[in-house]
């Protein structure tokens, strides 16, 4: 009698998926090589993902990009050059317009506005919280 292994339920996947751009949001993540290790097609992946995360994949993605980003800027010790290499961009343009769209600022506006002076005595868990990109 030949033993089956039980099937792995697509949330597992989805959750292993989301783990993996948590870990790896610098890294050139892209929706079709995600949909491929949660072993499903890219349309259901996307419907998949949104429905359990509130989000697209892609769009998950640019936010932890963003957020990082921001906790960067704010720590002052990297130019904005330097941030959108960390986070993932290569090109410091494309990381401007996304920056600029979700959080209605330039990145070098940001990082003057928000001087890492100014949050030092805040635990970091409350400073993403509320520093969290809207969207």
């Amino acid at each position: 009698m030949e033993r089956r292994s039980p099937a792995i339920p697509l949330s597992r996947h989805l959750l292993r998926v989301r783990d993996l751009i948590d870990r790896a949001y610098a890294s050139p993540l892209d929706v079709p090589a995600l949909a491929r290790s949660a072993h499903v097609s890219e349309s259901h992946f996307n419907r998949s993902f949104a429905a359990a995360f509130g989000e697209t994949p892609h769009r998950y993605l640019l936010r932890r990009r963003m957020e990082r980003a921001k906790a960067l800027l704010r720590a002052g010790e990297l130019s904005v050059t330097e941030v959108c290499l960390a986070v993932g961009y290569t090109s410091l343009g494309s990381f401007s317009t996304q920056f600029r769209r979700f959080v209605d600022e330039s990145p070098t506006s940001y990082r003057d506005r928000a001087g890492h002076h100014e949050l030092e005595a805040v635990p970091a868990c409350l400073v993403r919280r509320f520093t969290r990109p809207a969207g």
